[in-house]
């Protein structure tokens, strides 16, 4: 009987990371983090100082929210928004906004599930928008995906 030759075993190579798209292969991603909060002017140095990013303001007429942007390259990743309006009656939150197919669509599957409509289906700019909370008590906006 012959002894199998040992084969050394390939490495495992880490698949490389699609870069964001638009269109379709864009739902599901993380498409935009907002922090709201009753004083965004007070809490944009402390992102800052910690976490490096630049801030830049954003105009909402009467007042300014503000831009989160990467330092080395200026890219605008989240935002700081003011509570105010809808937003007045929230607790200071990070809010995560997911890319959908059809916010129309996903907002009747989390009711469907035990989830809960916390805001819209509405526009927010061109794209719809509804955030929505799930059966543990998180929330979550859903945004159209760019197309």
């Amino acid at each position: 009987m012959q002894k199998k030759k040992a084969t050394k075993a390939k490495p495992k190579v880490r698949p490389k990371l699609k870069p964001v798209s638009k269109g379709p292969s864009n739902v599901g991603r993380i498409g935009w983090l907002d922090l709201t909060v009753k004083d965004a002017p007070g809490v944009k140095h402390f992102y800052e100082k910690v976490v490096g990013w630049k801030i830049s303001a954003f105009s909402c007429g009467d007042y300014d929210d503000f831009c989160l942007n990467l330092p080395g390259d200026g890219s605008t990743i989240a935002g700081i928004c003011h509570a105010l309006g809808a937003n007045a009656a929230l607790p200071p939150h990070w809010l995560v906004y997911v890319n959908v197919a059809s916010v129309p669509e996903s907002v009747a599957q989390a009711e469907a599930l035990g989830g809960k409509v916390i805001d819209g289906p509405r526009k927010l700019g061109d794209r719809d928008f509804a955030c929505i909370q799930d059966p543990a008590g998180a929330f979550l906006a859903l945004i159209q995906a760019d197309e």
